[in-house]
C-alpha cells in the first residue's frame, strides 16, 4: 500500500510539473472554456444553457484522450515497465494510477469550470448536485479507462494520436456540446450514441441541469460504467510489459469489445 501511495503521489505531481500534462490537464481545457465563453455565447446564445456540462466534458476528453495514452506508450518503449516488473509492481497498478491521478486533476478542473461559468458568463448551475457529481465520475472513469486501453494497444506514439482522435474530434462535433443532439439527423444521432461524451451530455442535461433528455438518462450512466469497466478489464488483459515482447494473451482487436455496451445502448435507450 505504501508503494502504491508513493507511486500515486509521484504521478500526481508529474501531472503538474510535466509541461505536456499540465497543458492537457489544466491549461488547454480551462483556456478553451474561457474562449468558448467569450466567443460562442455571442454566436449561439443557446450554448449558454449547456455550457457548464459541455466544458466539463471537453476537459475530461482532453485530459484523458490527449494526456494518458502517450506516457504509457513511452514508458513501455523506454523499458520502464520492465523495471516495474522486476520490482514486483503489478500491471493493474501501472494502469490504474495514471487513471486515478488524471481523474483527480479533472475533479479540480471541473470544480473551476462549474464555479466560474455562472459567475463570469451567467451560465446555469446544476439543479441536482449529487447527480452532477455522479455523471462526472462515470464519464471520467470511462474515458480514463478507454485512454488506458488506447495506451496499451498502441504500438507507438503516432498511432496513439490517431486512436485518440477517433474519439476526440467526433465527440466535439456530435456529442451535443456545441449544438443540441436533437438537431442531428437520425442516422448520425445513432452513431453519436457510440460516444461516451454523448451519453454523458444526455445524462448531465436530464439528471443534473433540469433539461429534457434525448434518451434514457439513467441508462446512459449505466452504459458509461459498463463500457469503462470493460475497457479497463481489456487493458489489463492485453497489457504488455515490453515493446519487444510480441506475445499477448489476446489479439489487440479484442480491445473493440469495450464498444459492446455502447452498441447495445443504441437499440435499448
Amino acid at each position: 500500500m505504501t508503494a502504491f501511495l508513493n507511486h500515486f503521489s509521484f504521478e500526481f505531481r508529474t501531472g503538474i510539473r510535466n509541461k505536456q500534462l499540465l497543458l492537457m490537464n489544466y491549461l488547454f481545457p480551462i483556456g478553451f472554456f474561457l474562449m468558448m465563453g467569450f466567443i460562442m455565447v455571442g454566436i449561439n446564445p443557446l450554448f449558454l444553457e449547456t455550457m457548464t456540462p459541455g466544458m466539463v466534458i471537453f476537459a475530461v476528453l482532453a485530459a484523458t484522450l490527449l494526456g494518458i495514452p502517450d506516457p504509457l506508450v513511452n514508458a513501455r518503449e523506454n523499458g520502464i515497465f520492465r523495471s516495474y516488473k522486476i520490482n514486483g509492481i503489478p500491471s493493474v497498478s501501472i494502469l490504474i494510477i495514471p487513471a486515478l491521478t488524471t481523474m483527480l486533476h479533472l475533479l479540480i478542473v471541473a470544480a473551476i469550470i462549474t464555479i466560474v461559468a455562472p459567475l463570469l458568463f451567467d451560465a446555469p448551475s446544476p439543479v441536482n448536485w449529487l447527480n452532477y457529481i455522479l455523471v462526472f465520475a462515470a464519464l471520467a472513469f470511462t474515458m480514463a479507462s478507454i485512454s488506458v486501453l488506447i495506451g496499451v494497444v498502441s504500438p507507438n506514439s503516432r498511432v496513439t494520436v490517431l486512436y485518440s482522435q477517433v474519439f476526440f474530434i467526433p465527440s466535439i462535433m456530435l456529442a451535443g456540446m456545441m449544438f443540441p443532439f436533437s438537431m442531428l439527423p437520425e442516422a448520425v444521432g445513432k452513431v453519436a450514441q457510440l460516444l461516451p461524451a454523448t451519453l454523458a451530455m444526455n445524462a448531465f442535461n436530464a439528471l443534473a441541469m433540469g433539461n429534457a433528455a434525448d434518451f434514457a438518462p439513467w441508462g446512459s450512466v449505466i452504459i458509461l460504467l459498463l463500457g469503462g469497466l470493460m475497457a479497463f478489464g481489456l487493458a489489463v488483459y492485453l497489457f504488455s510489459w515490453d515493446s519487444r515482447n510480441f506475445t499477448r494473451r489476446g489479439h489487440i482487436l479484442l480491445a473493440l469489445l469495450f464498444l459492446l455496451p455502447f452498441v447495445i445502448g443504441i437499440f435499448v435507450l
